[in-house]
């Protein structure tokens, strides 16, 4: 792979965490990184489409080909990663099957927490097939021990629940056959392991014209849910940099990479708007 070497801007906030963005292959950044220096990992990676994007290649949807580029860097990500981490892998259906089958051999099938599912409508539609309007996020934690944070979100506008906590009504709960009275958590409800985020408006101001780019809410949420105040966070396919945006507003410290210098570029400049 092209190798392109670049500043390495630091961007300091009043809490002195740090935001490090680097133009450089990703397994080069990983292993120049001491063990067990990060608390949480979120990558989008190559989602195997085969296509040239202009600014990168995307890897050929063939199981040699994505072995060969994921097993060395998926290793490196378990030595980095702190024993209390978590580590986020997002793609779509073209390889889901054997990254799991991946994740299992290096952090191990107990270790797997959560296959998320990211639904979201809009775009076109194919005549022959149900739209594909989701994307997984696999989860593994690198032990049984792992930071966790409670995160919620609004109940179902217009449900029952929803209905219950805007009136104040104390609703009846049946656990384990014995009737508890129970209130709605004014915070809200847990989600659960499919989230309807909704994708980044073509006419949004969050849109910084790159072509993968992920909305804010997902990324948040992810950090909120499996990382601190001061953590460090790392994101090895760098994008748009929707993740170093969040953990600088979040208070997280971030490295990241990305070998296409247009994604840095355009990450510095977004973090140069962050107040």
């Amino acid at each position: 792979m092209r190798n392109v070497n670049v500043n390495e801007p630091i961007n300091q906030q009043s809490c002195q965490t740090s935001v490090m963005c680097r133009a450089v292959d990703n397994l080069e950044l990983l292993l120049s990184q001491p063990d067990e220096s990060v608390d949480l990992i979120y990558c989008d990676i190559l989602y195997g489409t085969g296509r040239n994007f202009g600014d990168y290649q995307d890897l050929k949807p063939i199981r040699s080909e994505i072995e060969a580029h994921y097993l060395p860097r998926l290793k490196e990500m378990h030595r980095v990663l702190k024993s209390i981490g978590s580590i986020y892998l997002q793609m779509d259906t073209r390889i889901n099957h054997w990254m799991r089958i991946l994740m299992d051999d290096v952090f191990g099938y107990d270790n797997f927490r959560n296959e998320i599912i990211w639904c979201y409508s809009g775009g076109g539609r194919k005549k022959k097939d149900f739209a594909e309007k989701h994307d997984v996020i696999y989860r593994y934690s690198k032990t049984k021990n792992y930071t966790f944070n409670e995160v919620r979100i609004p109940y179902t506008i217009g449900g029952g629940t929803d209905t219950a906590l805007k009136s104040g009504k104390i609703m009846d709960k049946n656990i384990n056959g014995k009737v508890h009275n129970w209130k709605p958590n004014e915070e809200g409800k847990i989600p659960e392991d499919w989230w309807c985020i909704p994708f980044i408006n073509p006419m949004s101001n969050e849109r910084v014209g790159y072509s993968t780019q992920k909305p804010k809410a997902l990324v948040e949420r992810i950090i909120k849910a499996s990382s601190n105040e001061g953590d460090t966070v790392a994101d090895y396919y760098l994008g748009s940099g929707t993740t170093a945006v969040v953990c600088k507003e979040l208070n997280r410290n971030f490295i990241g990479c990305d070998i296409n210098p247009k994604a840095i570029e355009i990450t510095n400049a977004r973090l140069d708007a962050v107040s």
